[in-house]
């Protein structure tokens, strides 16, 4: 699909479909909406008269155009306020407007949306975000794909001409984004820690991404007890991944993203019980997508900052080999670690990927994961939790997550209850009390970073819708990989 930001008004844009953005305040019939009623003999108010169309946020209209027109059809869409017009408004305009002119066979679309704070950039990369990702359709499971693809060939924004680096970058992140999806998606007999090795052979390859594999021996000879242990019932052997892109020139920055990589998630010997969502746990690896996404779209962009990508990936599993409850494993860091539920193995891995990265030398840290249901339980299906050692690191991850339409909230790192994680006979259990159970796996975390300025994003609600939403199509969404990007292109 082609996008192109053109100066062509909408009096005199020609087409198979034209998207108007209309705020709930200027659905009445003037100006160059008027005029453009005028042209079309009526069309609009008929339309806007006919459904009752009252320009709510995401609300929609479409009609045929009669008469030999140069415009086939008009979509309008709903912006809500305009006092509440966001990037993420946009967006999700945008994305509708594009489903809207697929479903209806359209093969280009117009579309013309006011510009966000006189910020065209902004502007322009929200719409191509919107539509790119709205339309990507995960169909590599379907026997006949082609039936459900979309037609849109080309699309145009209008006022936009000279913003195509903008677009350009817009379609960079979305392609990050819809590789998160994908390998968010994939069943757990296709994403494996060998896959999910090989597809970061093929990141590096394409965007000249420095690229160190390290294997079960590796890992064993770094002291890394704890992600051993979560791997060791499983006949995949584990692969623990670090990916980094190094600018041209002294880098403005140091920054690490560590993703959980868990590509199958049994619950161990404390196995998942039936009805507990277990098929879905081929998402558990979602921080580690959402990872290789960002730097599939930070490969493409080329910022000035250095950036490594690091995930430690195996699955959690049952055999004669398992780990069992009440054994203690101990850290690459010499923590000791007594394991009161196997179930909660993602820390484990995770504890020692922030152990290696910290070594880095980075300037901050910050890992993602599908850790918790308890934040979901918190916060609901669309907002991921937040804590953070820095408040400065914590300010900027919120204000690239605004940008992105992707939504956080900041808990406490409350060190109190910490007493909940002690055990008697190790440094600490691996999980706490159920009260407050994103907090303590926080806290968790928090042990095995000493100074570098450190974030956890718990992501275990939002990588996953069951229905569309928005520019999410029922399945995987890839959340986090924009707010990633965001954070490593700030100025800051």
């Amino acid at each position: 699909m082609e996008f192109q930001g053109i100066e062509t008004p909408r009096l005199d844009w020609s087409g198979d479909a034209l998207a108007i953005g209309v705020f709930e305040e200027a659905t009445e019939i003037t100006g160059e909406l008027g005029q453009l009623n005028d042209k079309l003999g009526g069309t609009i108010a008929e339309l806007i008269a006919e459904v009752e169309f009252k320009g709510k946020d995401n609300s929609t209209a479409v009609t045929r155009v009669g008469g030999g027109s140069a415009i086939r059809k008009i979509i309008l869409v709903g912006l809500g306020k305009s006092e509440s017009l966001s990037v993420d408004s946009l967006r999700r305009a945008a994305g509708t407007a594009a489903k809207v002119a697929s479903k209806e066979k359209c093969k280009t679309l117009g579309i013309d949306l006011p510009v966000w704070n006189h910020d065209a950039d902004t502007t322009a990369q929200a719409i191509a975000e919107g539509i790119e990702l709205a339309l990507f359709k995960d169909l590599r499971f379907k026997s006949d794909p082609e039936e459900t693809g979309s037609r849109l060939e080309r699309v145009e924004l209008l006022g936009l001409a000279d913003r195509q680096a903008a677009i350009t970058r817009g379609l960079q992140i979305s392609s990050g984004v819809n590789l998160a999806r994908e390998l968010a998606a994939a069943p757990s007999n296709v994403v494996t820690p060998m896959s999910m090795a090989e597809t970061a052979e093929e990141l590096a390859a394409e965007y000249g991404l420095d690229l160190e594999i390290l294997e079960q021996e590796d890992c064993k000879n770094l002291g890394m007890g704890a992600f051993l242990g979560v791997a060791q019932a499983s006949e995949m052997p584990p692969k623990f991944i670090h990916l980094t892109y190094k600018p041209q020139g002294t880098p403005r920055r140091k920054l690490a993203i560590v993703g959980k990589g868990l590509t199958f998630d049994s619950g161990g010997l404390n196995i998942k019980p039936t009805g507990s969502g277990i098929e879905m746990m081929k998402t558990d690896m979602a921080g580690s997508a959402a990872t290789f996404g960002a730097a599939k779209a930070i490969g493409q962009l080329k910022p000035d900052v250095e950036v490594h990508f690091i995930t430690a990936v195996t699955e959690n599993m049952i055999s004669g080999r398992a780990m069992h409850p009440g054994d203690i494993l101990t850290a690459s860091n010499g923590k000791t670690i007594e394991v009161n539920n196997t179930d909660a193995e993602g820390r484990l891995t995770l504890a020692d990927a922030l152990v290696f990265t910290e070594k880095l030398g980075v300037d901050a840290i910050v890992d993602l994961a599908t850790l918790t249901g308890a934040c979901v339980v918190a916060l609901g299906n669309d907002i991921a939790g937040l804590w953070s050692t820095d408040e400065g690191l914590a300010s900027q991850l919120l204000t690239a997550s605004q940008t992105a339409g992707e939504k956080f909230w900041q808990l406490p790192m409350e060190e109190s209850y910490f007493e909940g994680l002690k055990s008697l006979h190790a440094d600490m259990k691996n999980t706490g009390p159920r009260p407050g159970g994103s907090i303590t796996a926080a806290l968790f975390l928090k042990q095995f970073v000493e100074k570098t300025p450190w974030a956890h994003l718990d992501i275990a609600g939002p990588v996953w819708t069951e229905k569309d939403k928005g520019y999410n199509s029922a399945g995987a969404t890839g959340f986090g990989v924009r707010t990633l990007v965001n954070w490593v292109l700030n100025p800051a």
